[in-house]
C-alpha cells in the first residue's frame, strides 16, 4: 500500500477531477495524518500508519505560504481554478480554521479573483457556529456523505467519535443548500463485514438525506487512486449515472467521475 501525505503548507497546483487546477492548503501535520475519521479509501492511509508528527501549521505559516504561491502566481504556477484546503486529514479540525478561511478569502480576492476557494469536509464539525459560519464564506463547502445509513458509515467511513447521520442532516439544513454533497460509491468487504452503497436501500436512503438538505450541487465519484483496504470495487460511470437519474430529472446539478 503506498499513501499521499502532502508535506508543505501550500502544494500544487494539481489537476483534480473535480475542481480543476487546484492549488492545496493543507492545515494538518506535513508528516502524518490527523483526521477523525479512518475512511478504508484514504489516500493518505490509516490514522495509525501516521507518523508521530502532530503539529499544525500557524496562521501565520499559512498566510505565508499562501500569499507566496499566490503572488504573481501567472508567471509562477499559471491560472488556478480552485483553492481547495484538504491534505493530510479534516482541515476544519485546525482551531484557527475560521480565521485561516477569512485569511484565504482575502488573499484570493487580492491576487487570483477569478479562483474559487473550497473545502473538503466530512461534515463532523458543521455543528460548530464558527466552523458552519467560514464554510458558508468559502465557494464551495464540500461535505462528504458516503452513506445515510450509520452501520454503513462505521464501515466505510470509520469515524472516531459518536457519529450520527441525523445530526449531520439537522446541521446542515441552516446551510439552505450552500453547500456540495460529496459521495464515493464504491463495494467490498472490510473487518469480516461486506457492503455496497449502491443497493436499492442505500441510494433511498441517500436520496432523503438529499431531499431535506437540497445541496446546490452533488459530486459522486468513485475509487481512483490505491487504497489502504484492499480489494475494494469501482462502481461503474453507467451504475453512478442510473443512481444520478432522478436527481437530475428533479432539477439537481450532478457531478460523476468515474
Amino acid at each position: 500500500m503506498s499513501t499521499i501525505l502532502f508535506n508543505e503548507i501550500v502544494f500544487g497546483p494539481v489537476k483534480s477531477r473535480r475542481l480543476g487546477v487546484s492549488l492545496g492548503v493543507n492545515l494538518l501535520p506535513r508528516f502524518g495524518k490527523w483526521c477523525n475519521f479512518d475512511c478504508i479509501y484514504c489516500e493518505c492511509g490509516f490514522n495509525k500508519d501516521g507518523k508521530e508528527d502532530k503539529k499544525l501549521p500557524t496562521i501565520d505559516e499559512v498566510w505565508e505560504a499562501l500569499a507566496d504561491k499566490l503572488k504573481n502566481h501567472d508567471q509562477k504556477i499559471g491560472r488556478i481554478d480552485n483553492i481547495t484546503f484538504s491534505g493530510n486529514g479534516e482541515p476544519t479540525l485546525h482551531p484557527n480554521f475560521a480565521e485561516i478561511i477569512s485569511i484565504a478569502l482575502d488573499l484570493r480576492d487580492k491576487f487570483t479573483k477569478e479562483a474559487k476557494v473550497s473545502v473538503l469536509t466530512n461534515g463532523s464539525r458543521i455543528g460548530i457556529k464558527d466552523v458552519a459560519d467560514a464554510l458558508m464564506k468559502v465557494d464551495n463547502a464540500i461535505i462528504k456523505i458516503d452513506s445515510a445509513i450509520e452501520s454503513s458509515v462505521r464501515i466505510i467511513d470509520r469515524p472516531q467519535f459518536d457519529y450520527s447521520i441525523e445530526n449531520i442532516i439537522n446541521n446542515l439544513i441552516p446551510f439552505k443548500g450552500r453547500f456540495v454533497l460529496q459521495t464515493m460509491f464504491l463495494k467490498g468487504s472490510f473487518g469480516g463485514e461486506y457492503f455496497d452503497n449502491t443497493t436499492d436501500e442505500e441510494v433511498n436512503a441517500w436520496y432523503e438525506v438529499i431531499k431535506k438538505t437540497e445541496p446546490r450541487e452533488i459530486m459522486m465519484y468513485t475509487i481512483d487512486r490505491e487504497t489502504p483496504v484492499q480489494g475494494l470495487e469501482k462502481v461503474t460511470t453507467e451504475q453512478m449515472n442510473r443512481i444520478a437519474a432522478p436527481l437530475v430529472e428533479a432539477g439537481f446539478k450532478i457531478t460523476i467521475s468515474g
